[in-house]
């Protein structure tokens, strides 16, 4: 019970921080160095937390790769907007995305459903600078572009195979990737559809007349190749070569500088324009947060406390993947820490209810939808300067149908 208090006074105090506008970066560090002192975790555990971490497992998943890997990224992504900015491509964006899909709203939510494809820590910065140039064109208020980004970048978590929770989950259940992907597919179909509703009906300014774009299928579709490129190469060298998306980037960049003829003495500048302190204090203080809860055996007690209380079977397989989500932000550790408790409710192999296995996975989604300390809604809040908990309230209509899938499915298969 202490933990679990604990986790949610960490939390209280970085919505108060926010409150007070104490910039992002600086609030969730003190939240996360709060909930060490209410853990009661040591720097012996929280440096044994870390060598555990460094010995069992892969570099990419430690912290300390993951602090350096996604600051350069979010700072990368910076660059990349500067260097468009510099060469003129961002300007033609618009009007392509616009000749192309001619559906504004569709444009809104292509983007982040295509780069959500790639499954990558922070990933929402590659769609960010996208999405903000058409909504900032067509009269999009910052906290619904912010909002539309960041829903509709998540819609694939639960079926995309190169995300490596569905991997996991299969592996963990025993079950096939065509079963697993046929249930959680609820999921993505019921999300993405009120997202439509909710974030793409309302909020969206009627057309102007001086505003559509005319141009040639072919040269909108140049236009947009020459902004999309850069981000096909880190998905592509990702998905091919496991080249972390950072180092991708940086060699987009490159290569982008020297295929627009950009000046060597305007080099530095471009790449200058991209150090946001704030950014990396952001990414420090999510995974300080998340390494506490870690070091202070935060999740296991919590658990033991479930049992304990002699909870309803139903609502622990929601709750709890939506408490360890809430709390850390990430998915894969949340189905590293939850399902496998939750093995003894849904079964494996044939015997799997696969209808409970939605309904825990939809609260985990949830969780990730709605907490302040997730990453990617963090950055939004910050790339987009919109508040925080304005996102959130936006996302939460559509969040709630999420929430609907997994009930739904847990009624009539679980």
């Amino acid at each position: 019970m202490y933990s679990l208090i604990s986790m949610f006074l960490a939390l209280a105090i970085l919505i108060v921080l926010l409150h007070l506008k104490i910039k992002l970066g600086r609030a969730m560090l003190l939240s996360a160095i709060a909930l060490a002192i209410l853990l009661r975790v040591t720097p012996g555990q929280f440096w044994a937390a870390a060598v555990d971490e460094w010995n069992t497992k892969p570099l990419s998943q430690t912290t300390g790769y993951l602090i350096v890997t996604l600051t350069a990224l979010v700072m990368l992504v910076n660059v990349l907007g500067t260097a468009m900015k510099e060469t003129g491509v961002s300007q033609r964006l618009v009007p392509a995305l616009q000749g192309l899909f001619r559906s504004r709203r569709f444009a809104m939510a292509a983007i982040p459903m295509i780069m959500g494809l790639l499954p990558t820590p922070g990933g929402i910065m590659l769609s960010a600078p996208m999405v903000r140039d058409l909504g900032d064109h067509i009269g999009v208020e910052r906290s619904h572009q912010a909002a539309i980004n960041f829903f509709f970048r998540h819609q694939w978590e639960t079926v995309w195979p190169l995300f490596p929770a569905v991997p996991l989950i299969q592996g963990m259940f025993g079950i096939s990737a065509l079963r697993l992907m046929s249930f959680n597919i609820a999921i993505t179909l019921f999300g993405t559809i009120s997202g439509i509703i909710f974030l793409l009906l309302f909020g969206i300014p009627p057309r102007q007349k001086g505003k559509q774009s005319h141009g040639r299928l072919t040269h909108n579709f140049q236009d947009f190749f020459h902004v999309f490129w850069p981000i096909l190469v880190v998905a592509a060298l990702y998905a091919a070569a496991n080249i972390p998306p950072a180092v991708g980037l940086f060699c987009a960049i490159v290569v982008f500088l020297f295929f627009h003829k950009v000046a060597l003495n305007r080099w530095p500048a471009i790449f200058k324009s991209g150090l946001e302190p704030d950014f990396a204090l952001l990414i420090f203080g999510a995974l300080f947060f998340k390494l506490n809860l870690e070091a202070g055996s935060a999740i296991t007690n919590v658990v033991d406390f479930f049992e304990k209380m002699s909870v309803p079977a139903y609502f622990v397989i929601f709750f709890l993947p939506f408490l360890v989500a809430f709390m850390t932000g990430l998915t894969m550790p949340t189905v590293a820490m939850t399902f496998i408790f939750l093995r003894t409710f849904i079964g494996t192999g044939e015997e799997a209810r696969m209808g409970l296995e939605t309904l825990a996975f939809s609260g985990l989604m949830v969780g990730l939808f709605l907490t302040p300390v997730h990453l990617c809604l963090a950055l939004s809040a910050s790339y987009f300067k919109a508040p925080l908990i304005k996102i959130i309230i936006k996302v939460l209509p559509p969040t709630i149908f999420v929430a609907a899938a997994g009930i739904l499915m847990a009624v009539l298969f679980g």
